[in-house]
């Protein structure tokens, strides 16, 4: 039986996970890095070998640590878009009042990183941008202006030069939220509309104004917030 009793256990997992992202912290574990032994860990840390065994579960289901088959536990490359993917589960699960407010960090964030790729972007990530636009612009097939947008907008995040940014955005834009947006603005016929805008964002790219820039980006994630308010008066968003 392990030293800590059930109503402990939480609390001793925590603990744990809290010591190895210390040694991470510190230096003590490097990137790509094996940890030492699950035996090996839970006595060096003074802690029961089931405890720790969560401890790692759940650093790996984070994105911290990677159980390599038949070598080991290893320490991640610590890249952004790997800690921060489960921003992706929380926009996919969420619905209602809870996507608005995710909408809301997205206009943050998203007119932020469109104004620093205006000053960043280089010639050929302005020549994707325009790609993906030209695409979208060049069908009425929903499920073909969603990859065109998902991938207008990633390549606009990614010009922007911030990772971590990039992968929170990236986790806040689901696939599936997105695809229920194109459907409503085809049956509401507003894909002029969010042509006009994914237009201005480009105008404001090509022109490297990066306060034109983050103003369209505002715009365009605000008028997805004002549909889907205007979505939550009839029904619920899934």
């Amino acid at each position: 039986m392990d030293d800590e009793t059930a109503p402990q256990k939480g609390t001793v997992t925590q603990r744990a996970i809290d010591r190895i992202k210390a040694m991470i912290g510190e230096g003590r574990l490097e990137p790509g890095e094996r940890l030492p032994t699950e035996r090996e860990l839970a006595v060096q840390l003074g802690i029961s070998r089931s405890s720790m065994r969560e401890a790692i579960r759940a650093l790996t289901v984070l994105g911290v640590l990677e159980a390599r088959h038949g070598s080991g536990i290893y320490v991640t490359q610590l890249e952004a878009g790997d800690l921060l993917e489960t921003f992706g589960v929380v926009a996919d699960l969420s619905r209602g009042p809870r996507l608005v407010e995710l909408l809301e960090v997205r206009r943050v964030l998203e007119s932020t990183a469109t104004a620093l790729a205006a000053a960043r972007i280089t010639p050929d990530q302005l020549a994707e941008v325009e790609k993906h636009l030209t695409a979208m612009n060049a069908t009425e097939d929903p499920e073909v202006i969603l990859a065109h947008d998902l991938a207008f907008h990633r390549e606009i995040s990614t010009a922007a030069g911030n990772e971590t940014m990039a992968a929170i955005l990236d986790g806040l834009s689901s696939r599936t939220f997105r695809a229920r947006v194109w459907r409503g603005y085809q049956e509401e016929g507003a894909f002029a509309r969010t042509r006009r805008e994914h237009a201005a964002i480009h105008r404001a790219l090509v022109a490297r104004d990066p306060e034109a820039a983050r103003a369209a980006a505002a715009a365009h994630v605000g008028e997805v917030e004002e549909w889907l308010r205007s979505q939550l008066d009839h029904d619920s968003i899934s």
